[in-house]
């Protein structure tokens, strides 16, 4: 079909809308959730929807996406708080930092933090990490760059690539796309991604960049060594707070606390044993108000990995087995996204709840606690939805498929530039990750073949490109790793860039196969 004036009317009214929803986030610091409400409503009645209309399919998007991801992020969160405050993901760090020797630290880092990754949304795997970068650091003489970017950036691709973290979730739900799918393909890509951006680059560039971590922060997380104390932190590190509280991830410090002293005291016995041994930590715990024992590492990954096994076998029953074949149905059950993480969040009750010695009366509070924090999340991810619904309302994706097809780009690379520009204005993943899904989930009739597991994670590796000044990622790191805007960027910002760019080149090989 031709292009038409209609079409670029609807293509100009989505970019105003878009551009509104940039200027009200970043210029006007507008929540998320109204600056996408206010977009809707700019591209519904822009592009001739009667204003009931728009109303209607704004709630119409805003229900099934929440039916559909809330559920999952939900018991997701739980799984995380659980495995944090068992002291569990304690000791995944306890046995493999303990385990490894000076040379492999940044990639034991690396592994922990996307074992740990798995459940935990990013900003509470850099609270619950921190500690232990600062003392492995302190303890092996090397910079806190060496072993911190591999663990930011085991972190950053779980959560951006490997659901259930909020975005792939977002993509896999506008997209239709197999979970089972999206899951296996973004494992795979996720290991050489981490292994590229995270000990490659940790290890190079923390040649170059070897800052002093604030010591206000040390002293807050309780650190103890033998080693010659820190040099004075860099002028205005952390002052008053710093910009990580302002930043929406520093809240996290004091909040995480107990979290934080817990893997720091842990990682000290791991990295030099005290005398006091495995007694003195118990006691020391219990004194705290945590768990007596902390499940054993075996238990721990057993726990965190069942919905990933889960959702795995699911794929490859899909695959190999014929429909109607009794151990494809029990592997289909089993292996819905739904399924998978509630038995997980049943099991984590007993092996980081119960077992731990905690009443029944403490883990309902933990469930509680967790579920607190991601009511924005909740929100911002039904808004997308109902913005998506309303551009797939106006036909905002026949025009757009249109031009897809003329200029010959790939949907894969066109779903990871979109999220690109997205992320480069808003400095938000999320945001990033739903307006690029939603304007690619109409495209996919205009362009057969797609493989939307695989668009899923093109638009995820494009939400984490080049985190800068607007993203409260940037300052969260620049403040606890005490290094200046300059270091920030050669360090942070260019491990997020490696990590888009190396993931959506091996999408676009895996496009190539699959």
């Amino acid at each position: 079909m031709d292009w038409t004036s209609h079409d670029t009317w609807l293509v100009t009214w989505t970019l105003v809308a878009i551009a509104v929803v940039v200027v009200l986030i970043t210029r006007y610091k507008i929540h998320p959730f109204l600056a996408l409400i206010l977009g809707s409503a700019v591209v519904g009645l822009g592009a001739g929807l009667a204003a009931a209309n728009v109303i209607a399919e704004f709630e119409k998007g805003f229900g099934s996406t929440l039916g559909g991801v809330g559920i999952l992020v939900a018991l997701g969160t739980i799984l995380g708080k659980l495995l944090a405050d068992s002291g569990g993901a304690d000791r995944v760090v306890d046995t493999i930092v303990g385990r490894a020797g000076q040379r492999r630290l940044p990639w034991a880092m690396a592994l922990i933090a996307m074992i740990i990754g798995l459940p935990l949304f990013f900003e509470v795997g850099v609270v619950l990490l921190i500690p232990v970068i600062f003392l492995v650091a302190r303890r092996a003489g090397t910079s806190i760059v060496r072993v911190g970017i591999p663990a930011l950036a085991g972190l950053s691709v779980m959560h951006g690539l490997v659901p259930p973290h909020p975005g792939p979730l977002i993509a896999i739900d506008a997209l239709h796309a197999d979970l089972g799918q999206t899951l296996a393909y973004g494992l795979l890509v996720a290991v050489p991604t981490v292994i590229v951006a995270g000990p490659l680059y940790g290890i190079w560039i923390g040649r170059f960049v070897n800052p002093t971590p604030p010591a206000r922060l040390v002293a807050a997380f309780g650190i103890r060594s033998t080693a010659p104390a820190p040099a004075p932190a860099p002028a205005g590190a952390l002052a008053g707070g710093g910009s990580a509280g302002g930043g929406g991830g520093g809240g996290a410090v004091p909040d995480g606390g107990g979290v934080a002293q817990r893997a720091s005291d842990k990682a000290d016995d791991a990295v030099e044993p005290s005398a006091q041994g495995a007694v003195g930590d118990d006691v020391d715990d219990a004194a705290a108000g945590r768990p007596a024992s902390r499940p054993g590492f075996v238990l721990t990954l057993a726990t965190v990995l069942l919905p990933v096994v889960l959702m795995l076998g699911r794929a490859v029953a899909d695959i190999t087995l014929t429909k109607g074949n009794r151990l494809r149905t029990v592997l289909d059950f089993l292996g819905d996204p739904f399924v998978a993480l509630l038995l997980a969040v049943l099991v984590a009750l007993f092996t980081f709840g119960y077992l731990r010695g905690f009443s029944r009366q403490k883990v309902s509070d933990l469930v509680a606690a967790s579920l607190l924090p991601i009511a924005g999340i909740i929100f911002i991810i039904g808004a997308g939805g109902g913005f998506k619904q309303t551009l797939v309302a106006v036909g905002i994706g026949d025009a757009i498929g249109k031009a897809a097809a003329a200029s010959g780009i790939s949907a894969l690379l066109l779903g990871w530039l979109i999220s690109v520009g997205i992320r480069l204005a808003t400095g938000s993943a999320t945001v990033a990750t739903v307006t690029a899904a939603g304007l690619m989930a109409p495209l996919l009739d205009q362009l057969p073949g797609t493989n939307t597991a695989l668009l899923a994670l093109a638009i995820g590796s494009g939400s984490l490109f080049l985190s800068h000044v607007n993203d409260a990622g940037f300052w969260l790191v620049k403040e606890y790793f005490g290094m200046t805007v300059g270091e920030t960027f050669k360090t942070w910002s260019a491990m997020e860039t490696i990590i888009s760019v190396v993931s959506i080149v091996l999408i676009l090989a895996l496009g190539v196969v699959v």
